[in-house]
């Protein structure tokens, strides 16, 4: 089975200003900032720019108005569609800097080391999505973020440092709103776990841990379903339990 790039976008609301956008493989998210401008954390396959400009008119954020796009990571299925996203909106693009020269495309994508049981998944994810495998998916990059970088989104928007699935995978932490932003270094597909194709397996569960102390209430994450409320919790409980 093989993924049109016209497949749905299905739309969902988290919290009273955070929406998320999923994708056939991964999603992303809109935060409505308090001046009415928009920000977008991942922007998920290639060929969905349309459609999330849409769902975000149906929020009432005309194109101008999206004001930041900021990548977690490097991979494929978070930036595809964000060079596009940014010529239709005048937004800039933020990344980590360890990721931003493979989000260029000036090197190249460092492979996972995979475990055993995560290549067939692999496998079947770039089944479902073929371009992931055979498209190089780069954006420019307006700014490099480090850990402790703050954006202003009307609160700060701690920007947290956590390699392990990629080297310059990055969080966002809201402390005045208690919302992280894992991107794929923490999933929530079928049960809460740290993510897959990982570069660096012991970096990512110090990543883990890292994001388990900040004690949020609601973590989204780039795969699986948003926790609202109580996530800090659930997250040290797994923390607890990593080798």
């Amino acid at each position: 089975m093989k993924i049109s790039k016209e497949a749905a976008m299905e739309t969902s609301q988290v919290t009273d200003r955070i929406w998320m956008f999923r994708f056939p493989v991964g999603q992303a998210y809109a935060v409505r900032l308090p001046d009415d401008s928009w920000a977008l954390v991942d922007t998920g396959l290639p060929g969905y720019a349309q459609q999330i400009l849409t769902a975000l008119r149906g929020l009432g954020a005309a194109p101008g108005d999206l004001r930041e796009i900021v990548l977690t990571h490097s991979h494929g299925d978070h930036t595809g569609s964000a060079a596009a996203l940014a010529a239709a909106t005048g937004a800039r693009v933020l990344a980590g800097a360890d990721d931003a020269p493979v989000i260029r495309g000036d090197v190249p994508e460092p492979p996972p080391a995979f475990l055993d049981w995560e290549v067939p998944l692999f496998e079947s994810v770039h089944e479902l999505v073929p371009e992931l495998a055979h498209t190089t998916v780069t954006c420019p990059v307006d700014g490099e973020l480090a850990d402790g970088d703050t954006l202003d989104w009307g609160e700060a928007a701690t920007v947290v440092h956590v390699p392990g699935h990629t080297a310059g995978g990055i969080a966002l932490h809201l402390p005045a709103s208690g919302v992280l932003f894992t991107g794929d270094t923490i999933a929530n597909v079928q049960q809460l776990m740290p993510g897959v194709f990982n570069t660096d397996r012991p970096q990512l569960f110090d990543s883990f841990r890292r994001q388990a102390a900040l004690d949020v209430e609601t973590a989204c994450f780039g795969h699986g379903d948003p926790l609202v409320g109580g996530a800090g919790k659930a997250l040290r409980a797994v923390a607890a339990a990593l080798d």
